[in-house]
């Protein structure tokens, strides 16, 4: 199947599916029935920012050798070391806004 594409189904609507839709569109909030849907007010477990994932961006960088040097030490197998420099230079600007809000 790789390579092969599928064929388009004619994704134009008929006049009574654009019909539907404007209907639904216009009905009122209160009378939509959401009954089949469960209630969620328990929000206790939620966590914020979980699914974020920052943009990372290619740069270059010059650091002190003995810098980059006790990182790479400090790293698993030497492996992962920027995202610890990423990681140590995010806590140092948390820490700094929050010294500047407080």
């Amino acid at each position: 199947m790789k390579g092969r594409r599928m064929k388009k189904e004619n994704s134009e609507l008929t006049a009574q599916q654009r019909a539907d839709l404007q209907a639904l569109e216009e009905l009122p909030d209160d009378q939509i029935d959401t009954t089949d849907i469960p209630e969620t007010l328990d929000w206790s477990g939620a966590q914020r920012g979980v699914f974020y994932r920052p943009v990372k961006q290619q740069i270059t960088l010059r650091l002190d050798a003995d810098i980059i040097s006790w990182f790479k030490a400090h790293a698993q197998g030497g492996r992962g070391y920027q995202t610890d420099i990423n990681r140590a230079l995010r806590e140092h600007v948390i820490r700094r806004e929050s010294e500047a809000t407080s």
